[in-house]
């Protein structure tokens, strides 16, 4: 398995594993739509996408996803990890794990104070590898939205 940083050419890898994520949290399939929101995010450089990719085949395993922002009390930047996806054929092989090591990586290399995520609390995979990995559930603030469109 290799990983890499992301760019537009891997558009096509990073939006079909993109549409997967989507698919995964109960949205309907649309490669157009995925493929867009990617393209945008390259091409406005709003993100930060690690891919990793079978080395043997060439086929994209996963991928995770950093937008930048700060934390105004620490005087620092923080990265939020909105998006980790593993392609089911590729789950069980240390792929998330590996993501989750480009992030740190990446994190330490932007003199981060922290990366921050989000995940359901039905999705018992997810925060099982995000515990096993150092991340600690927020108990102090509580979370907050205001939806401004469907």
């Amino acid at each position: 398995m290799q990983i890499h940083r992301a760019s537009v050419v891997d558009l096509r890898t990073v939006s079909e594993l993109f549409d997967g994520y989507r698919q995964f949290y109960g949205q309907p399939a649309d490669y157009a739509l995925a493929e867009a929101f990617v393209r945008d995010r390259f091409a406005n450089n709003d993100s930060v996408v690690f891919l990793a990719i079978d080395s043997q085949s060439g086929d994209g395993l996963g991928f995770v996803q950093l937008y930048p922002s700060f934390s105004s009390v620490a005087a620092r930047r923080i990265w939020i990890l909105n998006d980790l996806f593993v392609a089911p054929a590729a789950r069980q092989r240390g792929v998330g794990r590996a993501l989750l090591d480009a992030a740190r990586d990446h994190g330490l290399a932007t003199g981060a104070k922290r990366l921050v995520l989000s995940t359901a609390s039905t999705n018992s995979a997810a925060r099982a590898l995000y515990e096993s990995y150092g991340y600690k559930q927020e108990d102090v603030f509580l979370v907050y939205k205001l939806e401004l469109q469907d």
